[in-house]
């Protein structure tokens, strides 16, 4: 059975730095072709796509965290991350790991069918 994780948030102030984890596992080895993304959401609001990272290692992040926020996976130990840098009151919300066999949904959180838990984040000014 799929299981995503997510651990790594916290409280912060305005310019700090956060990386959030989020372990996987189910499915066997194929999780290296995997696409797998980062999303947020505040009460309220859409689900919002932050970054996401494709089946062939490329990666793709809004432009609201481009230069900030950096995706990345390393498949050995079955973790996707998010660095993020310089982080701001607004990316304050819950944060979502998401996981789904290829073609990649990108950005699309309806395209994704995994999903972890959540981890808060909140950036205070």
């Amino acid at each position: 059975q799929v299981q995503l994780v997510e651990s790594g948030g916290g409280s912060v102030q305005t310019g700090g730095s956060l990386r959030l984890s989020c372990a996987f596992s189910g499915d066997g080895d194929s999780w290296s072709t995997h696409c797998m993304g980062w999303f947020r959401q505040v009460p309220g609001k859409e689900r919002e796509g932050v970054a996401a990272i494709y089946s062939d290692g490329s990666t793709k992040h809004a432009d609201s965290v481009k230069g900030r926020f950096t995706i990345s996976k390393v498949n050995a130990k079955n973790t996707l991350y998010l660095q993020m840098n310089s982080l701001k009151p607004e990316d304050t919300a819950m944060y979502y790991c998401a996981a789904n066999n290829p073609p990649c949904p990108g950005l699309d959180h309806f395209g994704y069918g995994y999903w972890g838990q959540g981890t808060q984040v909140t950036v205070s000014s």
